[in-house]
């Protein structure tokens, strides 16, 4: 089994990604970047940019992900990737932004199957390396799956990452784990899971249904809020290996210093540092110390505080 970052706006950046290959990159075999606009007046711009130069994810196997709904405009931007040095981009067809999916992008493509049928012929006659596409089941029924893995069917998609919820779900409930062994065994593309693994367990229980459903199949591993949650995951389902105090200490330090490098003021830094936090904190049985770091008004302040957590704790 292969295990892959998920992307997540805000938070995997370039940053996040090279301080957790630092410590856990042994363990992940593909990194997914956040989704960018193909945008026609202009190009990428400077933020898009830093997060994608290669210089900024070398020793990395980086994914860009392309959000869009238009054939000629991914096909342009598989093209600027490759320029960029990547041989593999993936299509989002999985976002349920209300943003994005109002303009019947990301997971609302999935309500115009007929124009979703199109734009993957266009993009599969017309693609130069490899192409993979992350989806959600349906609009508001995960049953609406049986029709659009029909057309994911016709063409070679080489990887098909399924979150198994609706859009309607957003991240409310529990992914629909049949709907995807349902997948895993009719698609004739190679499946990838995404959804609902926070611990080894989570993914001990789909294995078991796995190999009751289809012993014959496998599937490859997207991880995204679990391992920002718990960055040792992928490696504590590989060995048993629990992230250890000193490991997490390195991780976050690393990412401070890196937001620091180029953000200007310590206010930009706190904000990306927070935003971590409120994953990581669901490793912590202390919600009082949790809430002071969301209230912390300095780094040296919310570092102080981490050491609090972190001294004599064990994960």
């Amino acid at each position: 089994m292969k295990n892959y970052l998920a992307p997540l706006e805000g938070v995997t950046t370039f940053v996040f990604r090279n301080a957790y290959n630092r410590i856990f990159g042994e363990y992940t075999d593909k990194y997914f970047a956040p989704f960018i606009v193909p945008h026609i007046k202009r190009d990428m711009n400077n933020k898009e940019k830093r997060d994608l130069i290669f210089e900024n994810n070398s020793g990395l196997y980086l994914v860009p992900q392309i959000l869009t709904d238009n054939a000629d405009d991914l096909l342009r931007y598989e093209k600027v990737m490759n320029d960029l040095g990547y041989s593999e981009i993936n299509i989002n067809i999985g976002c349920p932004s209300g943003t994005v999916s109002s303009k019947g992008r990301g997971a609302g493509f999935l309500g115009r199957k007929e124009e979703l049928d199109h734009f993957l012929e266009k993009v599969y006659s017309g693609k130069k390396g490899i192409i993979s596409v992350k989806t959600r089941v349906g609009i508001e029924d995960p049953e609406e799956f049986y029709e659009i893995l029909e057309i994911y069917n016709k063409y070679p998609i080489d990887e098909l990452i399924i979150h198994p919820r609706t859009l309607k779900q957003f991240y409310k409930g529990r992914a629909d784990r049949e709907i995807f062994l349902y997948a895993l065994k009719n698609s004739k593309n190679k499946v990838v899971y995404n959804g609902d693994i926070y611990k080894p367990e989570d993914l001990k229980e789909l294995n078991e249904a796995a190999r009751k459903y289809c012993p014959d199949k496998i599937f490859d591993l997207m991880i995204g809020r679990g391992v920002i949650s718990n960055p040792g995951l992928f490696r504590e389902i590989e060995t048993g290996k629990k992230i250890t105090a000193e490991e997490l200490r390195q991780f976050l330090y690393d990412i401070e210093k890196g937001y620091g490098s180029f953000l200007q003021g310590e206010a930009m830094v706190m904000f990306r540092m927070k935003e971590i936090w409120t994953y990581l904190g669901s490793m912590f049985d202390n919600e009082k110390i949790l809430k002071k770091i969301k209230k912390s008004k300095t780094l040296d302040e919310m570092n102080d505080l981490m050491e609090q957590l972190l001294e004599g704790y064990g994960f």
